[in-house]
């Protein structure tokens, strides 16, 4: 890390959100013109003023034009403040049934905080009648000039009025202050000041990264601030010289009620010697005063110039910040380069030459060019720093550039971006490609990069990242312009195999415009690619879609030309997948029909670092906010994390990964004795193999992907954070790989020693993503630590609810009829409803023999043999630990003697008492397979146990001591985890713990 980095702390700033949806909140929505006939058709040449208007408004990109109501009377005006919500009063002095100005005293008597604008037609007879009335009453008085534009300039004039003070506090949005008494001059200023505003806001647009975002960013424009006399001039200024762009003034005004011929030099003075480089144009009608503003080193322009509105537009642009920043040489001002945006002034930072760069930044160039564009987080950061705070130029420009890259990439965080060939860059880190549906994955991801960012979760680890994977998404838009294009549908949804309907999708083509920005993607992402399914019903919150379609990876490696194919070929085998006989089979159990489902694809960053010639993560897994198998003192709200080294389809598709509880990470039951470690710990691990250039897609999906032995790792350098060694001859297992011995994968670093906060990293984002989403979640992560760059990161790769309705099963204790059960426990492992068992075998207690424990294991495991030929499922009771290796303690069956076991209850006995074992011998086995474990000890009333039913029911095998039962009905089997309650009823009994559905 640089020392500019360090000082700066720019890894860990954070970049406030511009809340601009608050911004602007009042609004004028309803004005009331009050003028004769006449002048209603002067406005407009045939009175259509709402049209006029709206042309106006929508020719500057502006929304919520007002509503006009024209009144032509006195009584009329009346009438309506009286019955309609009126925002503003436009009274143009021309209703004749009463003193116009008496109207707007009335009016503004019983309407205090509604503003009145008189708008006149000006002449000499106007201007004397105006001397003499009193205006006290009237907000601004303005002058007809013949263009509908002055509507909207007093329109926005009034709206900047209301909302100054909050939009400035709360998000610095920037002001320009006016200050001139010439009615005639400031009609004729504010539409020309408004029309440039309106213009460089639609410039500064383009920094957002989809629609939402650049109309919201319209409402960060520069707000215009209207004085007419020194006192309210000198008053805006304070209340908002820290927000404020520049200024425009006059120079003769009044100054304490009075005409003051210089007041104009008097407020520069007090104005520069507060900001030297304040920006300040003077304009007067009487030329002699330009000596004056060239003493105070501030621009000037005659009022009867013919090109007084060009030379505003000309200020405004070149020392208000509007338009490009301009590289100018300090001791000329010529031009030596320019930036029209935040990406070309990243861009051409490196380039700006030392003496051009310390004049910049010592006049706040910058961060005033960042602010007019409102890109206020970043304009703080750079206006807190001047030349002195650097040792050299080069330091600047890093302090410059790395602060544009930190927040480009923080703007790219939660928010899904528009895909834009000229935009995409490294630093948006969501974008979507179409118009269509995300689908389910991508929707996830999105929701992710949106609550890590919402919560702050990225900068609340020092020295850690937390985010997703940079992603693409091809919406469901361009799969049907795929199956539209090539005329796939028709055989598609025909019977054709697999590998006939994956040949003929690699033969069709693919639209050349999505090609086309598929190249722009690939010229951005370097590193190896996922190419995932993202389906409308996949991740659904009500339908188990997960895993049914194809995930495919690929090196992304070799020419351009070679990264480009593998691409487009991995996204049309994804299509080929919704079609394959086994989701046909999955849509037909799930009762959805596949004409309806549409396909997004994915296009994710693998995660991981470069080993030699594979990539994979130092930490692949899954966790869910919800534990059924916790072992006290686990809750099941703690939730439960499996992890593994390597790649993560490891663990989806099954295999042997460590268990812990986020609360208690050192807590591992897999590691507490030497055997368990020896038999359930990581044996291989997945990597992506990135030597092969060659990329044809099949049906499995995993052709890229190769196993590797856990004993072979001591190559890759991660492994060493990640293994210890167990040492055969001390029977022990030590931290670290420097000794001789086993490589077994612990993770001891991170889960013990906390090098890397894993488990509270998950816990909180497991808190906050059950919280958002109103459910038990599970989510997929990964974790790099790259020893080269010396970073860490904790990246998410997927999150949903957790659906099952089986899983989200609510047992109602309090209602079980006990006397309906066979077996009920106050003390169980798993979850859910298990369903279409009718097998169970049981220890009679009352014949029981310790002694014979090794026999009654073989009489099991034959029974477990016949069951299991014959696709059933079983329940198992008996006494003590089952599994355990001492026969004093329990029946010592291994997994394979009892592997058809859906639910397996250790009943205690009054003459046997044994500590249970809550299943901790198969505790690997009962996870993955889903089995349920109950503990009972009914002489203590812990739990039930109807050991008199189970005695009278005829057996189909009794050997005195085992009995298996075969009932003629299933046994109604729930298990509530997050209550640890489990039950299994008499056969065509119900219990009574489910609620009753209710009528549809």
């Amino acid at each position: 890390m640089s020392n500019i980095i360090r000082k700066f702390d720019l890894d860990n700033y954070f970049f406030q959100d511009t809340s601009f949806d608050n911004l602007m909140k009042k609004r004028i929505e309803h004005v009331l013109l009050v003028c004769s006939t006449y002048d209603a058709f002067i406005l407009e040449e045939d009175g259509r003023i709402n049209e006029a208007v709206f042309q106006e408004y929508v020719s500057l990109n502006l929304r919520y034009p007002p509503q006009f109501i024209q009144v032509h009377s006195a009584g009329q005006a009346l009438a309506v403040m009286e019955n309609e919500k009126i925002d503003l009063v436009i009274n143009m002095l021309s209703v004749s049934d009463q003193d116009p100005f008496e109207l707007t005293r009335i009016i503004k008597k019983k309407y205090r905080n509604i503003p009145i604008v008189v708008l006149t037609p000006f002449s000499k007879e106007v201007s004397q009648r105006l001397a003499h009335q009193d205006l006290s009453e009237v907000d601004y008085v303005f002058s007809w000039l013949g263009n509908t534009s002055i509507l909207l300039a007093i329109i926005k004039l009034i709206e900047d009025k209301m909302n100054t003070h909050y939009d400035v506090r709360q998000v610095g949005v920037q002001c320009i202050l006016l200050v001139e008494d010439s009615i005639r001059y400031y009609s004729s200023y504010l539409p020309s000041m408004y029309r440039i505003i309106f213009e460089q806001s639609r410039a500064f647009m383009t920094e957002g990264l989809n629609e939402h975002q650049m109309m919201l960013r319209l409402r960060g424009r520069p707000k215009i601030l209207l004085a007419t006399n020194f006192e309210q001039a000198i008053s805006l200024y304070e209340m908002y010289k820290t927000n404020m762009l520049g200024m425009i003034s006059d120079v003769s005004f009044n100054r304490g009620n009075v005409k003051d011929k210089l007041a104009g030099i008097k407020l520069c003075q007090i104005v520069k010697a507060n900001d030297p480089y304040f920006p300040i144009l003077l304009q007067s009608s009487d030329s002699s005063n330009e000596k004056y503003a060239k003493e105070v080193k501030v621009k000037f322009v005659h009022k009867y110039s013919k090109t007084i509105l060009h030379d505003l537009t000309d200020f405004i642009k070149e020392y208000l910040a509007f338009g490009d920043f301009v590289i100018r040489d300090p001791k000329t001002l010529d031009e030596i380069g320019r930036a029209k945006d935040l990406q070309t002034l990243q861009d051409v930072i490196y380039n700006i030459p030392d003496d051009s760069l310390k004049y910049h930044i010592d006049r706040n160039h910058f961060s005033k060019w960042l602010r007019a564009r409102a890109l206020f987080s970043l304009a703080q950061l750079f206006r807190q720093a001047d030349s002195r705070d650097f040792s050299s130029m080069d330091e600047v420009r890093e302090f410059l550039y790395e602060g544009i890259a930190r927040y480009r990439s923080d703007r790219g965080r939660g928010v899904i971006a528009e895909f834009n060939r000229e935009k995409y860059s490294e630093y948006i880190m969501f974008s979507r490609l179409g118009e269509g549906s995300l689908g389910g994955k991508a929707r996830g991801l999105a929701f992710i990069d949106n609550i890590l960012k919402r919560h702050n979760l990225i900068y609340k680890y020092n020295g850690i990242g937390i985010t997703i994977p940079k992603t693409v998404v091809l919406t469901t838009e361009i799969f049907t312009d795929f199956m539209l294009r090539n005329d796939l549908y028709s055989f598609a949804l025909s019977t054709a195999s697999d590998d006939e309907i994956l040949e003929r999708f690699l033969k069709s083509d693919l639209d050349d415009e999505v090609v086309g920005d598929l190249e722009v993607i690939l010229s951005v992402i370097k590193t190896p690619m996922a190419v995932r399914s993202s389906s409308l019903l996949e991740d659904s919150h009500y339908q188990p879609f997960a895993g049914i379609y194809s995930t495919y990876m690929i090196p992304n490696t070799g020419d351009d030309e070679t990264r480009l194919h593998m691409l487009v070929q991995c996204i049309k085998a994804v299509y080929a997948s919704v079609y394959y006989s086994a989701s046909k089979a999955y849509m037909s159990a799930t009762s959805n029909v596949i004409d309806e489902e549409k396909m997004a694809i994915v296009l994710q960053e693998v995660s991981g670092c470069r080993e030699g010639d594979y990539f994979f993560p130092f930490v692949s897994g899954v966790a869910r906010s919800i534990n059924f198998y916790p072992i006290a003192p686990e809750k099941a709200e703690d939730g439960v994390v499996n992890i593994a080294y390597g790649l993560g389809k490891y663990i989806v598709d099954g295999g042997v990964s460590l268990r812990f509880s986020p609360r208690l990470p050192g807590k591992i039951i897999q590691l507490s004795t030497t055997d368990l470690l020896l038999k359930d710990t990581q044996k291989e691990f997945l990597a992506l193999n990135l030597s092969q250039n060659t990329f044809v897609p099949k049906v499995d999906d995993s052709a890229q992907l190769e196993h590797i032995k856990v004993r072979d790792g001591e190559q890759f350098r991660s492994f060493r954070h990640a293994a210890s060694t167990y040492v055969y001859q001390d029977d022990k297992v030590v931290d670290g790989i420097s000794q001789k011995g086993l490589r077994v994968i612990t993770f001891s670093k991170i889960l013990k020693h906390n090098q890397f906060p894993l488990a509270k990293i998950v816990e909180d984002i497991l808190k906050v993503g059950s919280h958002e989403m109103g459910k038990p979640v599970e989510i997929e992560f990964s974790v790099n630590f790259d020893e080269e760059k010396n970073t860490k990161v904790f990246n998410l790769l997927q999150i949903r609810p957790i659906v099952d309705n089986k899983e989200n099963l609510s047992v109602i204790t309090e209602q079980v009829d006990r006397s309906k059960c066979i077996v009920v426990s106050e003390s169980a492992l798993g979850n859910g409803i298990y369903e279409h068992i009718r097998d169970l075998i049981y220890v009679n207690p009352e014949t029981f023999d310790p002694a014979r424990s090794a026999d009654i294991a073989l009489t099991i495991e034959k029974l477990n043999k016949e069951i299991g030929n014959a696709r059933r499922s079983y329940v198992l009771i008996g006494p003590g630990r089952w599994g355990s290796s001492d026969p004093w303690l329990g029946i010592p069956v291994k997994w394979q003697q009892i592997s058809a076991a859906k639910v397996i209850v250790e009943a205690g006995m009054d003459r046997y008492q044994i500590e249970p074992s809550q299943g901790t011998h198969f505790f690997q086995n009962l996870t993955s397979f889903r089995v349920a474990y109950f503990t009972v000890n009914h002489f203590i009333n812990q739990g039930f146990y109807n050991e008199e039913y189970l005695k009278s029911q005829e057996s189909v095998y009794d050997d005195g001591i085992v009995r298996h039962i075969q009932f003629a009905l299933p046994m109604e089997i729930l298990v509530d985890g997050k209550k640890s309650f489990g039950l299994v009823s008499v056969p065509g009994m119900k219990s009574g713990g489910l609620p009753e559905p209710k009528a549809l």
